[in-house]
């Protein structure tokens, strides 16, 4: 997964140097529009062929511009029609029921998300039952970031994901320790491994995406 930190990168990107560093692309739409940038113009109609996940991130998620919930819902209306899958907060799936019903109903795939860049110390007890909530909210895909402090820390994250079966499990680390993290929960079965294109990181501790895609891979061929 590549992400776009700035409106920059991607207009810069070109649709064969991505395709090259993932398979899907992040386009997060509370960054444009922080940016002063209209979605309705679609800055990223060049990347052709390549799968989007749309976000527009809430601000206590290290969203961009504390947008309120009915002005992200209506960012992500309007790119519906161009969505391989949306991403919406699991503390949002409430407020945003109407648009995650006209996800459902266009078949789009979407990822409940949750973001701690504190790292509070029962952040890792807390995935499995936002997993189950998740699931039950009928989202695809948990994606849960959390900031790591300790080596321990990074191995905990991994053993959720072969504790966790109610649904498929986006997991990673933030700060130092992100790296390792990444790849780490990518050998664990975590989907949806993260990384930045361009020259912004959309996350303390970012891989670019091309050195991720590399570097899961490689790790595979051992």
């Amino acid at each position: 997964m590549g992400s776009f930190g700035n409106a920059k990168s991607l207009r810069e990107a070109s649709a064969d140097g991505v395709a090259g560093d993932c398979d899907l692309i992040e386009i997060r739409l509370d960054l444009l529009a922080a940016e002063g940038v209209d979605a309705a113009d679609r800055p990223w109609s060049h990347l052709t062929g390549i799968p989007v996940l749309f976000t527009a991130r809430r601000g206590d998620e290290g969203g961009a511009g504390e947008l309120p919930a009915d002005r992200r819902s209506g960012l992500l209306e309007q790119v519906l029609g161009e969505a391989a899958v949306i991403d919406v907060e699991l503390a949002s799936a409430d407020e945003m029921a109407p648009l995650l019903d006209k996800v459902r109903e266009s078949g789009i795939p979407w990822v409940a998300s949750w973001h701690d860049f504190d790292g509070r110390p029962d952040s890792f007890d807390r995935i499995p039952a936002m997993a189950a909530r998740a699931a039950a909210a009928g989202a695809t895909c948990f994606k849960a970031a959390v900031r790591l402090h300790t080596p321990r820390d990074a191995a905990r994250l991994a053993e959720i994901l072969k504790e966790v079966d109610v649904i498929p499990l986006s997991l990673m680390g933030m700060g130092a320790l992100a790296p390792v993290s990444r790849l780490l929960c990518a050998q664990y079965g975590s989907v949806l491994n993260y990384g930045y294109l361009g020259d912004a990181p959309t996350a303390p501790g970012q891989w670019s995406a091309g050195l991720l895609k590399r570097a899961i891979a490689a790790s595979e061929s051992i």
